[in-house]
């Protein structure tokens, strides 16, 4: 590490001056680009494969799978917590007989030209594999209360299982991307992308942009399906659920520049591992079928998903109606890519806390000792969730989002992560009254419940709990949620 990065604060400054030449010192943080945002989880319970519209007017709108299979759904909100609570319409139902009379599944509503769509997959009432892809129209302002047209089937030159419709553009050309089943390959489903010449009609000849080969697409069943795209910059990502929709289910990633031919499937990189999965310490299993959608001041990405609360299933996972929708922040990495995380626990989804005179590093823990790091890789190590303090006293404590149980805890002046022994000593000890940032109150600051008058502040880039008393130690005690 070099010697001035390794400094903190006014130490930094005093080298440069006796060094007799001047450099140049961390930049203060502003107000966070992608500023922090707090939702409580699960969001509906029994609702798979859910989808979150934000659209202009003001509301978020809700669809999702209902365990019965014979329904769409919408709700909408003024915000993303508000579609917990919020009431739920039910605008199409599925026919007695023939086609769209089973399996309705997926259902996404997205505004193209003035006009509601609504994509989703349906099974025949007298074959109910027979599945396939269909849209319903309305031109009402509220899609919960205005009239909906079947707009027929979404036909692609494959006569075959077919769902999980989604659409999206780039650079003006609409696209639409979905999961079918090849005939001549032994899989159950690849995703497929072509453009469209209308909001319910696909043009020119579909690529193949994924099969099921890696060991985790291919668990229980060989699956690729549910893709859900999102754009940063030049570069635009297809996620995508592999596996069976048990404690197996995943998501993979597919990356391209905007600019590439994306019909072309030598455009698209695949990424080798899962980019979210199960995690056994948050109690999260089966985590896929994702949708993203924005935080209510536009400035975060939410990621929005399915799983289930426990690993073991009795018979059929498609039977288990225990599926439930759910979100967190999506963050990225230095390098553009997205940065999943993990499924956290239930309950209020964690935070990261940045460096304010550092702004590109993170409080994370290391082999749990508490330290600044940037560009965290292994995004939970560098997330904890803000819950009422242990000693009460309208105190807080920060609880590892990966090692749920653990907090930062005050450990003879080092901060570390620790497990909850139960007692007083370490109550307190993970104890802090969070306090306006010292350095700028647009931050925040922690303050020893056991020893006041210290703060944790970062020294050498690993965090302690000390006295601040200089300008540049309440910069090192200054931290910005995001």
């Amino acid at each position: 590490m070099p010697l001035l990065r390794a400094l903190p604060g006014a130490l930094t400054a005093a080298v440069a001056l006796t060094a007799g030449f001047l450099l140049p010192l961390p930049a203060q943080a502003a107000a966070p680009a992608e500023p922090a945002v707090s939702y409580t989880n699960p969001l509906a319970n029994q609702r798979a494969d859910g989808q979150i519209h934000k659209h202009t007017d003001g509301y978020y709108y809700f669809t999702a799978t209902a365990p019965e299979y014979d329904r769409i759904i919408l709700r909408r909100a003024t915000t993303i917590q508000g579609l917990s609570t919020a009431p739920e319409t039910v605008i199409w139902t599925k026919h007695a007989t023939g086609e769209m009379g089973a399996h309705i599944w997926a259902p996404e509503i997205h505004f193209i030209d003035g006009k509601w769509y609504v994509y989703f997959a349906a099974g025949r009432a007298d074959d109910i594999w027979k599945i396939r892809m269909y849209a319903l129209e309305s031109s009402a302002a509220n899609p919960l209360t205005g009239g909906w047209t079947e707009k027929g089937r979404i036909a692609t030159p494959m006569d075959s299982f077919a769902l999980d419709a989604t659409t999206f553009t780039v650079g003006g050309t609409r696209y639409l991307s979905w999961a079918q089943k090849d005939p001549a390959i032994e899989a159950n489903s690849n995703v497929y992308i072509a453009e469209m010449a209308n909001p319910t009609t696909i043009s020119g000849t579909p690529a193949r942009l994924t099969v099921p080969t890696y060991s985790w697409e291919t668990a229980g069943h060989k699956v690729n399906e549910g893709p859900a795209f999102i754009q940063r910059g030049n570069k635009v990502f297809l996620s995508y659920s592999a596996s069976a929709t048990d404690s197996n289910y995943c998501l993979g990633l597919l990356s391209a520049s905007a600019s590439a031919d994306l019909l072309d499937p030598a455009s698209w990189t695949k990424s080798p591992v899962p980019v979210f999965q199960s995690n056994a310490a948050t109690g999260q299993y089966g985590p896929g079928h994702n949708f993203f959608t924005k935080s209510e001041d536009g400035r975060s990405d939410i990621l929005v998903y399915h799983d289930r609360g426990y690993k073991d299933i009795s018979g059929e996972p498609l039977d288990d109606p225990n599926r439930r929708t759910r979100v967190q922040k999506l963050y990225w990495n230095a390098d553009g890519t997205p940065n999943f995380g993990i499924p956290v626990a239930d309950g209020a989804t964690p935070r990261r806390l940045a460096s304010h005179n550092y702004p590109d590093r993170y409080i994370r823990h290391w082999e749990f000792r508490a330290r600044l790091e940037a560009d965290v890789a292994n995004l939970a190590d560098s997330q904890f969730r803000t819950v009422k303090g242990l000693s009460g006293s309208g105190t807080v404590s920060l609880e590892s989002a990966n090692f749920p149980g653990h907090y930062l805890r005050d450990s003879n002046g080092e901060l570390r992560v620790e497990r909850n022994d139960g007692s007083a000593a370490f109550r307190d000890s993970v104890s802090f009254h969070q306090r306006a940032g010292l350095a700028d109150s647009a931050g925040v600051s922690y303050e020893s419940y056991s020893r006041p008058g210290r703060f944790v502040r970062h020294f050498d880039f690993q965090l302690y709990v000390q006295p601040v008393g200089t300008t540049s130690a309440r910069a090192d005690a200054t931290f910005h949620q995001r």
